[in-house]
């Protein structure tokens, strides 16, 4: 038997999951201010394995192009420091005690342009991943047409529906990514 209203609150949730992953893959993208989640790919050999950052200190932002990091163990202060230089962003910690000050530089015009790109990667795969939850609701309908579980007036009605939460998805990706790129160039 047909079920419409699961079927679209499973695609709502769905397209609302590719629209979450953006924003997280939006916020490992460094611009030109501190920001404390900039930290959370780093990992630290701790202890003989390998451990987030958050689990060994706690990260804070005391100024817009600052990070500090707070150690929990003064033995880890220096694993911390190797960890965050060789992360690959670009940063260059200095210890003083316990605590890790991480200065954010500022970003060039061609790193800027760069990340542009990315961030429209970024945006580009989440609104495939939202027209493909589309297209799994329109041929679970169209299914249930053949089938006679669901008359073609519902099924028209239904796809229009969809397009109307599709649509609205993937403007909200196109604002999230036009608020990400402005984020970027602002220098």
């Amino acid at each position: 038997m047909s079920d419409v209203a699961g079927l679209k609150k499973d695609l709502t949730r769905r397209m609302e999951g590719a629209l979450e992953v953006l924003h997280k893959e939006f916020t490992g993208l460094r611009t030109g201010r501190a920001s404390a989640s900039l930290l959370d790919p780093v990992m630290v050999e701790a202890y003989g394995a390998m451990t987030p950052l958050n689990q060994v200190g706690s990260v804070s932002v005391p100024e817009s192009r600052m990070l500090s990091v707070q150690v929990w163990d003064k033995s880890m202060v220096k694993a911390v420091e190797k960890a965050i230089r060789n992360a690959g962003l670009g940063l260059n910690p200095a210890a003083d005690g316990t605590l890790i000050r991480v200065p954010i530089p500022a970003l060039n015009e061609e790193r800027r342009t760069e990340l542009g790109k990315v961030a429209g990667k970024y945006a580009e795969q989440a609104r495939i991943s939202v027209r493909n939850v589309r297209r799994d609701g329109m041929d679970q309908l169209k299914k249930w047409e053949k089938d006679s579980e669901i008359s073609e007036d519902i099924l028209r009605s239904e796809e229009k529906e969809i397009q109307k939460l599709t649509d609205k998805v993937i403007g909200e990706i196109d604002e999230a990514l036009a608020h990400k790129e402005q984020e970027i160039m602002q220098v």
